[in-house]
C-alpha cells in the first residue's frame, strides 16, 4: 500500500490539471438531444477547489471515481458527491457559486442554497462519515472524483448521462476524461482505482488499467439502482472487503 506523502505542491498540480481539462472540454459540442450543458469546474469551482485544498493534498491508497456531477450535487457545490448538508456540515465547505453560462429554466443552480437533496451523494459521504468519523481520517485512505466534469440535460430538463452520448461525443469526451484521469493517478498514486457503478467501473479500467493500477467496482447509491436501496453501505463494504481493500474501523486503529 501506498505511504500518504503530505505535499503543498499536490492540490495546486490537481487543480492545474483541472484547468487544463476545462479549457479542452469547453472545446466539445453536443448536439441533440442534448440542449444544455454544465461545466461545474468553471461556475462552482470554488466549492471544488476548496474540496481539493483541504482533502486532495496527500497520496491516496484508494481513489473512488464517479460518473458526473449529479444535478443537485456537485452541479450545485461542485463538490463530487456534494450534497448540499453533508458537505457542509461534514466537509465543512461553503462557496459562492456562480451561473452555468446557459441555465436551464427546469434546472436552476442555487449553490448552497439548494433545498433538494442529492440521495447518492448523502449515501456516499453518510457512510465516510459512519464508518470514519471525521473527514480526515476518511481522507487519509480516499478521494473521491468524478471522471466526467460535465452535466448533460435534455429540452425536457431531463438529465443525460455520458454514456448516452452519440458514438462520435462519446469518443471525444472519453479520450480527454481517460487523459485527465491518467494524469490524476500519477499524481494521487493510488493502489486501488474503484468505480462507482457499471459506467466508472469501464472508463476507470481503461485508463488505469494501462497502468497496471488495480481496479475494481462498488455499487453506485442511486435510488434509481433498486441494489442501492437495500443496505447499501454493508453492500459496499463487502465489495471493497473482496476486493482487499480494507476499511478501518471509527477510531482507525483496526480493520473491519
Amino acid at each position: 500500500m501506498n505511504v500518504l506523502r503530505p505535499t503543498n505542491d499536490l492540490g495546486s498540480a490537481i487543480r492545474k490539471l483541472t484547468d487544463e481539462l476545462v479549457t479542452t472540454v469547453e472545446r466539445l459540442t453536443f448536439s441533440n438531444p442534448v440542449t444544455h450543458v454544465y461545466n461545474p469546474l468553471i461556475y462552482a469551482r470554488k466549492g471544488y477547489d476548496r474540496y481539493v485544498h483541504l482533502y486532495g493534498n496527500t497520496t491516496k491508497p484508494v481513489l473512488l471515481v464517479g460518473m458526473n456531477p449529479g444535478p443537485y450535487g456537485m452541479a450545485q457545490t461542485g463538490v463530487p458527491f456534494g450534497d448540499v448538508a453533508k458537505v457542509k456540515e461534514w466537509l465543512g465547505i461553503c462557496e459562492t457559486v456562480g451561473q452555468p453560462a446557459n441555465p436551464h429554466p427546469k434546472r436552476p443552480v442555487t449553490g448552497f442554497s439548494c433545498l433538494r437533496k442529492e440521495v447518492s451523494g448523502s449515501r456516499l459521504w453518510g457512510w465516510a462519515e459512519s464508518r470514519f468519523g471525521a473527514p480526515d481520517a476518511f481522507f487519509r485512505r480516499f478521494f473521491v472524483l468524478n471522471y466526467c466534469p460535465l452535466v448533460f440535460m435534455e429540452k425536457s430538463g431531463r438529465n443525460r448521462t455520458p454514456n448516452k452520448l452519440s458514438a462520435y461525443e462519446r469518443k471525444k469526451l472519453f479520450a480527454v476524461c481517460d487523459r485527465a484521469l491518467m494524469q490524476t493517478l500519477e499524481l494521487l498514486r493510488p493502489s486501488w482505482v474503484v468505480g462507482i457503478g457499471g459506467f466508472a467501473e469501464q472508463r476507470v479500467g481503461a485508463a488505469a488499467g494501462k497502468m497496471g493500477i488495480k481496479t475494481g467496482r462498488i455499487t453506485h447509491p442511486s435510488p434509481a439502482n433498486p441494489a442501492a436501496n437495500r443496505g447499501w453501505q454493508a453492500r459496499i463494504e463487502s465489495e471493497l472487503f473482496t476486493m482487499g481493500i480494507a476499511i478501518p474501523d471509527i477510531n482507525g486503529d483496526g480493520t473491519t
